[in-house]
């Protein structure tokens, strides 16, 4: 496993046309993948495994359909903490990796601490989420928060620059 210290090589074209490919379709066949980027099977093998073994391709899964699954909803957050210490931060990060309806948790600059993506399945669902779940988190002192009325674009897919 890589340290957060090591580099990645540098990609060269035909690894970021792999990229490409496998962000269309993770699940995608090698013999295929080598066609498409002009590759014979082996080489194409070996670029991935080593692009994998570096770090720059993190895992591979299946995107769920949420209403399928009942999540319905689509909520932000944005948590503001009663202070600005590193172990206050840490206690509150241990906690919010444990919520199984958070996507999502990322620390920000502005009026509030952390902005929180999570998913439920209706607004009792919300309520408690937020109540009973999120304004007991460690330091958590005020929320503001976004229900989502329309998903317009989300992707996980990364810009792959030439």
């Amino acid at each position: 496993m890589r340290t957060k210290h090591q580099t990645i090589r540098e990609l060269d074209r035909l690894d970021r046309k792999i990229l490409r490919v496998l962000q269309q379709d993770g699940r995608i066949a090698m013999t295929d993948l080598a066609e498409k980027v002009g590759l014979s099977t082996t080489p194409c093998n070996e670029r991935v495994k080593r692009m994998e073994r570096d770090g720059v391709i993190e895992g591979y899964f299946a995107r769920l359909n949420p209403k399928a699954l009942g999540a319905n909803l689509l909520v932000f957050v944005e948590i503001r903490l009663a202070s600005k210490s590193g172990d206050l931060f840490e206690e509150f990060k241990r906690e919010v990796l444990k919520l199984p309806n958070v996507m999502e948790c990322h620390l920000v600059s502005g009026d509030f601490d952390y902005l929180i993506k999570a998913r439920i399945g209706e607004m009792t669902q919300y309520r408690k989420l937020l109540g009973d779940i999120l304004l007991k988190l460690p330091g958590a002192t005020e929320s503001k928060s976004y229900v989502v009325m329309e998903e317009v674009k989300e992707s996980l897919a990364l810009p792959i620059m030439d």
